[in-house]
């Protein structure tokens, strides 16, 4: 009895790394797929650094709005530099093996900014609130100091629960395999490979994604019902439309993100598959920090003033 728990023990111990499978059902397609996402990061690194230095050189941006705008823009760079380099390695090499450390401060880090991104959307939502709401009350509200602490409590905002969360995860025994069917360490996946009762596990993964996006996207929520109420009062048709495009992009980007990420943690645990959660999490991880940097580009007219004035003066 004792050598069948001695061997029992030695197995649990001997999982030291995983194998993030990936794309790997799709082996005609590795450098297609290499090339594409490796196209995909450099325009979400080239976007978003763009917006960074827009914000940072145009005197017409220096506002909470564009404040907190380039803030999202260097998360969304950090939260894919997460995922996306592993993945690209992946593909490159095929040598899809990553330790148990690598693999605990790819799930740490991922689940932070995610949590970041959340809060993010929900201060950005406030802003707006503000500046639409209480126009009179904006310069006061929303100073410097104000800004500069809800957007540092939004970086911090995930780190004890996060850390708390992939701690507990990694103390889980690993004794079957050790083959991870995703692009990226991730809570739900590593569950599933663990030996023994995971419910405790289970239940945390819930109660984070209610408290990281849920309670955000409430806000979010509540923020809207107050600013579309105040925008409908509106008499001028002009003063409505303009009200509405400065929180058209913000909208857009919090219905990719929080759909996606509600759909992926939310849903009953016998709608999950493995290609479905991969698509779901592309969609958060790549897609949002894609299509961020054009949205607020395309759809915001002082961006694109400022966008000109640098091309201009590089003329």
């Amino acid at each position: 009895m004792k050598n069948n728990d001695k061997t029992s023990e030695d197995n649990v111990s001997m999982v030291m790394e995983f194998v993030l499978l990936g794309f790997y059902d799709l082996p005609n397609l590795q450098g297609l797929l290499f090339a594409l996402f490796s196209i995909i990061y450099m325009i979400i690194l080239i976007g978003n650094s763009l917006i960074i230095v827009l914000t940072r050189l145009d005197a017409e941006l220096q506002k909470p709005m564009y404040f907190f705008l380039a803030n999202f823009s260097a998360l969304e760079i950090c939260f894919v530099s997460v995922t996306m380099p592993r993945m690209l390695k992946n593909l490159w090499t095929q040598d899809r093996t990553i330790s148990k450390l690598e693999c605990a401060t790819q799930m740490c880090f991922f689940h932070m900014l995610g949590a970041t991104e959340c809060f993010f959307l929900a201060t950005m939502a406030y802003d707006r609130y503000v500046a639409i709401c209480r126009p009179l009350h904006y310069p006061v509200v929303m100073n410097h100091k104000t800004c500069v602490r809800l957007a540092v409590a939004a970086w911090i905002s995930g780190m004890p629960v996060q850390i708390g969360q992939t701690c507990q995860v990694f103390l889980l025994p690993y004794c079957g395999s050790n083959q991870i069917n995703h692009f990226v360490c991730d809570i739900p996946p590593l569950i599933k490979l663990a030996c023994g009762d995971t419910s405790l596990n289970e239940m945390c993964v819930y109660l984070a994604a209610v408290f990281f996006a849920f309670v955000p996207f409430l806000l979010i929520l509540v923020s809207y019902v107050k600013i579309i109420s105040t925008i409908l009062k509106m008499p001028s048709a002009t003063g409505r439309f303009k009200a509405f495009s400065t929180c058209s992009s913000h909208l857009i980007v919090v219905l990719l993100f929080f759909g996606s990420i509600t759909i992926n943690y939310l849903r009953p645990k016998s709608n999950h598959s493995a290609l479905s959660d991969k698509m779901f999490s592309l969609f958060y991880t790549i897609v949002t920090p894609l299509f961020n940097p054009m949205i607020y580009s395309l759809r915001n007219k002082d961006v694109i003033a400022a966008l000109r004035k640098v091309f201009l003066k590089k003329v």
